[in-house]
Order: C-alpha cells, then structure tokens, then sequence
C-alpha cells in the first residue's frame, strides 16, 4: 500500500511538474495589504494580505510562518446551514494574472500561539510557501480587534 501511494504522489508530481501547475516564480508575486487582527494570545489571530501573481503559470501557496506566531495556518471561512465554519487548506491557487484576496470571511492565516511581538502597531514579517519552493516575505501590519 505505502508503494502504491507513493508511486500517486510521484506520479502526480511528475504531471503537475509537466502542466507547469505550481511552481511559483517568486519574483511574479506581490504581496499587498497584509495585516494581522491582534487578539489575546490564548486566542487565535487572523492574517489577511491580498496575493499578485503577476506571472504566466498558476501559483500553488501551500504554507505560512512568521516569527509572531507558533504555528501559521491557511484557512478558509465558510457558511454552512447559516452556521459558520473554518477548515484547514494545504493549498490554494492563484491563476496567472490572478488575484486572491485573504479577508475576514474567506481564506485567511490563522495565527495560533502568537507571541508577544503580535502586539498593534507593530509591523512582524509573513514569509509565504509555494509548490517548488519558492517563497516570498512581506511585511503585515498589526491592528488591534477591531481591525484599526
């Protein structure tokens, strides 16, 4: 079974690789807008930024980490039922030319043990991950609760 599953993985890779879907040229994306909601630090903090991908090849972020926060995480708001949810992502795509918008309600960072630094006005580095291993840093804003 662990042969099976890693011959999927490789051969998705492969296909992926070929289709060029993925694969991120750091120097194509633009990080705008980025801020985190400070919140005590028992509880989680959300991130939100605007991503660019000025590129020709759609972009695969796949993770997050800032020295603000124990653990940073992609996540998505939903609407279930009228009853709100989060879920985790492993990744979200972004098409060439495209635009996603990380807002209060959708696709977010969720902040989870955040640290001391995660104060408002304070400005902490986000560094982002993509499918091939690029990344690229920005520098979020930090705003109190009310998101000022």
């Amino acid at each position: 079974m662990k042969k099976a599953n890693a011959r999927l993985f490789h051969m998705t890779a492969i296909v992926a690789l070929a289709l060029g879907i993925g694969q991120a040229d750091a120097a194509a994306l633009r990080v705008t807008n980025g801020w985190f909601r400070a919140l005590p630090a028992a509880v989680p903090s959300g991130g939100y930024f605007t991503l660019h991908n000025d590129g020709d090849k759609a972009v695969s972020l796949t993770g997050a980490q800032s020295p603000a926060c124990g653990m940073l995480m992609l996540h998505k708001s939903m609407n279930h039922g009228g009853m709100g949810m989060m879920e985790h992502v492993d990744s979200v795509t972004v098409d060439p030319g495209g635009t996603l918008e990380f807002a209060p309600g959708g696709y977010h960072l969720m902040c989870m043990d955040s640290k001391p630094i995660l104060k408002p006005g304070a400005q902490v580095p986000v560094t982002l991950s993509f499918a091939g291993g690029d990344t690229v840093t920005a520098e979020f804003q930090v705003r109190n609760a009310a998101g000022k």
